[in-house]
């Protein structure tokens, strides 16, 4: 058996993904380690229920093709179902789904475990839990839950977490959890530098709705919802009207009207993924001003090592794995009142040792990717499937799997 025998999965293995975000909304840790995956492997990306109006709504899975090898799958349900009745179609398309795609091998790669409950059937070569979020912290999370996720740990052969402290907290309650903090995709966020340094001219692709913003720039990206303090935010534009806060990602389940609003703030929308580094490279400071809420004290930002490739300096307030390590290694800034943050941003915008800082921040994401990541993850997965046995509890040991 060679080396890729033995650390990497069959190429006749599919992968089913239960998830409760889409693939279209942000691009995130799902679609970097999945569209990694799809190089070899086709992969079915099942979304939550799209509920149209109609009562009498004929249900469906719409199934379309998005990166080579990707299909998402997006159920189609009427309203006025109960749970159980949701559940019960959607455990019928996906069962459709599985004889139509002929997905007789396939690994169950569960995003959030209220799937469990049209999926508890399946009998996959094995069931894998990529926790990268504590869901039961944010708004509007099921009171079924922590109970599905209990549920979950005695049936996943393995655990993969989002981040460190994530970690801490579930490693006691499955045999297997493995941490696998935020990664990057080098190259990609590398070609924000240059623009603004030592009196560079910002790049003539600079997009047009920001280019008119005033200098500096304190920029954020990603979703604006219950995880931003808007208090801090706000607080920041009227400490220095002269700054310009610029917030690129699409605002959920938050009010809009809750928005701070000043002329020195700029809220841009969402954006596509290729178009972030054209963003960020008219930026001077990039900021991740978090609050300190059950819906981020677990929460491993990807955003913070793609703001350093992007050779910005960051400012964040004290959440636990950017203190740890980013924070306790002097590559970003951690503050959390307003005169902590706009002492701290004054002093980015300062910075004197800009060549030295880069330095340690390039040596400290070396090696550092998506890649690395994913290859690390499947030879887990490999062992599973190849290894002697199954451990006791364990999906495969399950009866009703």
């Amino acid at each position: 058996m060679d080396h890729i025998e033995r650390h990497n999965l069959p190429a006749t293995l599919d992968l089913v993904v239960l998830s409760h975000l889409r693939w279209d909304f942000v691009y995130q840790r799902p679609q970097h380690l999945l569209s990694r995956c799809a190089r070899v492997r086709r992969v079915f990306f099942c979304e939550e229920p799209v509920v149209h109006d109609d009562r009498e709504f004929a249900a469906r899975l719409d199934v379309s093709p998005r990166e080579p090898n990707v299909w998402v799958c997006a159920p189609q349900l009427p309203a006025g179902l109960s749970h159980t009745e949701a559940e019960r179609l959607q455990r019928e398309l996906l069962d459709r789904l599985l004889v139509e795609q002929q997905l007789n091998h396939f690994v169950a790669w569960y995003y959030s475990p209220m799937p469990l409950g049209f999926t508890r059937h399946l009998r996959p070569a094995a069931i894998i839990y990529d926790c990268m979020d504590e869901l039961s912290g944010f708004v509007g999370a099921s009171p079924l839950l922590r109970e599905r996720e209990q549920e979950l740990f005695t049936r996943a052969d393995l655990v993969f977490t989002g981040g460190q402290s994530l970690w801490e907290a579930k490693r006691m309650q499955h045999a297997s959890v493995h941490a696998f903090p935020s990664s990057i995709d080098a190259p990609h966020f590398e070609s924000a530098r240059g623009a603004g340094e030592s009196g560079a001219a910002l790049p003539e692709a600079e997009p047009t709705d920001q280019a008119d913003i005033p200098s500096p720039r304190l920029g954020y990206f990603g979703v604006i919802d219950e995880r931003m303090d808007l208090e801090l935010i706000a607080g920041i534009a009227d400490a220095r009207p002269d700054w310009h806060i610029v917030m690129v990602g699409p605002v959920v389940k938050i009010d809009p009207a809750r928005l701070p609003r000043r002329a020195n703030i700029h809220y841009l929308g969402g954006k596509a993924y290729q178009d972030l580094p054209a963003y960020i490279a008219g930026w001077d400071v990039a900021l991740m001003p978090f609050a300190h809420n059950d819906s981020t004290r677990f929460i491993s930002p990807t955003k913070t090592p793609e703001y350093l490739a992007a050779g910005k300096p960051v400012v964040s307030t004290s959440i636990r794995d950017v203190v740890r390590p980013y924070g306790d290694l002097g590559l970003v800034a951690i503050a959390d009142s307003v005169d902590e943050f706009v002492a701290a941003i004054a002093g980015e915008l300062g910075r004197g040792d800009r060549a030295r800082w880069l330095a340690e921040v390039d040596a400290f994401l070396a090696g550092n990717s998506w890649d690395t990541t994913w290859e690390r993850m499947q030879r887990l997965i490999a062992a599973v499937i190849r290894g002697p046995g199954v451990r006791a509890g364990s999906a495969r040991a399950t009866a009703s799997v």
